[in-house]
């Protein structure tokens, strides 16, 4: 591998050159079967599509190298189909500790389909180390899962001491960095055994691709069992999508850079606005979690943040209708900024106020964005 920065790398997926063309941009590959040696062998390594591609190969290999993942990278259709098959390979009776405010599509799974699997979950504050280290089980908790920064609070969690109190446990750490990015936070470096992302999100970057990735800090027997698993529910994201995330890696660093900037400064602003109770930003001074962010997030506090508006729910969900270019819509990371009201989303249980707006900075001029919230700010609370 040349002698590049992860920007550079990243830029020219990994400084390859098509063999054939000589292009600068790989081609998609999409066979799904391969010729045998005369000798029945497959001496190029491929043999079926399900588990090999090289479309797909070349995308992980940006993504390990992103997260300095020496065991690589595996993708999948989703980000949910990679977060559920790390939890897919505990046994029966293997004991988990999550975080209590996490992605509520993965939470509502933890809750209702791992006791199918015979895993036991507990949810804990897991930026509170002592509520964390109480909730592990010394020989029975396997796996810590933590997400950092939080959907949708943006908490902040630890890396770190997370790491070592799992390991003293004799269980593997597991990090959620979707709203981090490979960019801000290096989860594997501060001691986690896999992060995972849903590739969906900034890693894509423009919306058009389900994807998700876990990487893992060494090879090992149950890194070879998430392997397994995608091999064998054919789980694997199509040769498409790789190549339209590969598009996207090459300007991830511009956009997550441009992204983290544009929410500093919406969030500066936002938090001296008389109809705004409460921002929620990691890369507010007044944060609880500011410190260990500024500890573990290098170049930037992510694109997320939630403001909670003063007039409480009616009020929330009026601002977000008046809106005009940060878009209501579900999901983030876009270079379009979105705006949404978890709480209506999420439904009965979910810990997100109802007066909460949750909001993904996209690459618009943050001028325009303040300004544009500002205004639906003063019509939702008049409505």
């Amino acid at each position: 591998m040349p002698n590049w920065t992860p920007r550079s790398l990243a830029v020219q997926a990994m400084g390859k050159i098509d063999p054939v063309t000589r292009g600068v941009v790989p081609p998609i590959h999409l066979s799904t079967t391969y010729i045998r040696d005369p000798d029945n062998g497959y001496s190029t390594g491929f043999v079926y599509g399900r588990p090999d591609n090289a479309t797909i190969h070349e995308a992980e290999a940006v993504l390990a190298m992103l997260e300095a993942a020496e065991a690589g990278a595996m993708l999948f259709g989703s980000g949910m189909a990679a977060a559920t098959a790390v939890f897919q390979a505990l046994d029966p009776g293997d004991h988990v500790v999550a975080s209590k405010v996490m992605y509520w599509a993965l939470r509502a799974w933890l809750l209702t389909e791992a006791k199918r699997w015979g895993i036991a979950v507990d949810f804990v504050e897991t930026d509170d180390l002592l509520a964390l280290k109480t909730a592990i089980r010394p020989g029975r908790t396997k796996l810590v899962w933590i997400e950092t920064p939080s959907n949708p609070l943006w908490t902040i969690t630890d890396i770190e001491a997370a790491a070592t109190l799992a390991h003293a446990a004799g269980a593997r750490l597991a990090v959620d960095s979707t709203c981090a990015s490979p960019v801000h936070t290096q989860p594997l470096t501060l001691g986690a055994d896999i992060v995972m992302h849903s590739a969906t999100k900034i890693l894509n970057g423009h919306s058009d691709v389900l994807a998700g990735v876990i990487a893992a800090r060494t090879e090992d027997e149950f890194t070879a069992r998430i392997r397994l698993i995608r091999k064998s529910q054919g789980s694997i994201l199509g040769p498409f999508e790789a190549y339209l995330l590969m598009r996207g890696l090459r300007t991830l660093h511009l956009r997550a850079e441009r992204q983290a900037a544009s929410a500093l400064a919406l969030a500066q602003r936002l938090s001296a606005h008389p109809r705004v109770a409460r921002v929620l930003y990691p890369g507010l001074p007044q944060h609880p979690g500011h410190d260990i962010a500024a500890r573990q997030m290098t170049g930037g506090f992510g694109y997320m943040m939630s403001v909670q508006v003063t007039g409480g729910e009616k009020a929330a969900i009026g601002t977000a209708a008046h809106t005009g270019l940060w878009k209501r819509a579900t999901s983030l990371g876009g270079v379009e900024s979105l705006i949404e009201h978890r709480a209506s989303i999420e439904g009965a249980g979910s810990p997100c106020p109802v007066d909460l707006l949750r909001l993904s900075t996209g690459i618009e001029d943050a001028g325009d964005l303040y300004d544009d919230l500002d205004a639906a700010l003063t019509q939702g609370h008049r409505d």
